[in-house]
């Protein structure tokens, strides 16, 4: 509590670091709180992930993001983010996670952490949105063998392995798998796969469906989970498939929650879209901000990394303005 900061950030992802960058360039006296690694969300994310934007629209603080294929993947974004804390230096506490912010009467905030207490003039919430899975809320979702998580595929070779969803994050997890030698099925809500796949990677999997390399079932949801089954309702009724591991790539939704918890105003419906002033990122809450895809609510597709990155100069600029 002995220093007074003009900026706490929590969250140490690119939108995180990016609105860190800015407040060092006006000389501010700031500091970020991250949970985990630097980037902690992308030190998560599946091995041989592929991004969808190409290297220079992840890049941040006029740092060229150099890059051989037309698509970054996950180690090449977490070398290049390495080197952004390198050049910059910022100042950043790792594996500190943040339980709380309240503002005082006085006007300044108290952040409370799982290390410490911190006083802050202006706080900024870049949390992303990867720490909470979207759960089917079914008997069986917490047995060890379903996972909300993809990291690689040699765990799943030579066994049954259920998919459910499809997104891009079922659909490259199906893939490696296959390709590695399991029997994937999926088990896909709509009666497609989505849209929002990556162009590239959309043909193969709707191939390898229409060949029965992947067995799929649209309009299906999973029922129920057991040890070595699962169920299924079909619009052909009822169905069980084995099952050696689940994967529930159902998606992921921000820390709503502790976004309430902040007094930031949420609407009620599904979307849970917090309140924020799109010209400064400002919420209702004066001095409390988000930056990147938190803002989104449940529409986590919203915001990402290449669209958002604005949110630092937009932030630190009302901030200077205001001090």
């Amino acid at each position: 509590m002995e220093v007074a900061y003009d900026l706490i950030i929590i969250g140490g992802g690119p939108i995180g670091m990016a609105c860190a960058i800015e407040a060092q360039l006006y000389g501010l006296n700031y500091l970020i709180l991250e949970k985990g690694a630097l980037v902690n969300s992308l030190f998560n994310y599946p091995l041989y992930m592929t991004f969808f934007s190409t290297a220079e629209r992840l890049e941040i603080g006029n740092v060229p993001f150099s890059c051989i294929a037309p698509k970054p993947g996950r180690q090449e974004a977490l070398e290049y983010y390495r080197n952004i804390q390198k050049h910059f230096k910022l100042n950043i506490n790792l594996h500190e996670k943040v339980i709380s912010v309240n503002k005082q009467k006085a006007g300044y905030f108290i952040v409370h952490s799982d290390k410490g207490w911190y006083n802050a003039q202006n706080v900024v919430i870049a949390t992303g949105f990867y720490d909470i899975p979207v759960y089917m809320n079914v008997p069986g979702e917490n047995l060890p063998h379903v996972r909300h998580y993809y990291k690689e595929a040699h765990e799943y070779a030579f066994r049954k392995v259920v998919v459910v969803g499809a997104n891009n994050s079922s659909v490259d997890a199906a893939l490696e798998c296959w390709h590695k030698g399991a029997d994937v099925t999926m088990v896909i809500r709509k009666g497609e796969i989505n849209d929002r796949v990556k162009y590239w990677i959309k043909p193969d999997i709707e191939n390898r469906i229409k060949e029965g390399s992947i067995k799929a079932w649209f309009y299906s949801e999973i029922t129920e989970i057991t040890d070595k089954e699962v169920k299924i309702f079909t619009p052909e009724g009822y169905e069980t498939l084995e099952a050696d591991f689940v994967l529930a790539l159902t998606g992921y939704r921000p820390d709503i929650d502790f976004l309430k918890a902040c007094g930031i105003a949420v609407s009620d419906d599904l979307l849970c879209t917090p309140a924020y002033n799109p010209e400064t990122m400002e919420t209702n809450v004066p001095g409390l901000y988000l930056a990147g895809v938190v803002c989104g609510g449940m529409e986590t597709h919203k915001w990402f990394i290449e669209n958002s990155r604005v949110h630092a100069q937009m932030i630190i600029g009302n901030v200077v303005r205001e001090i």
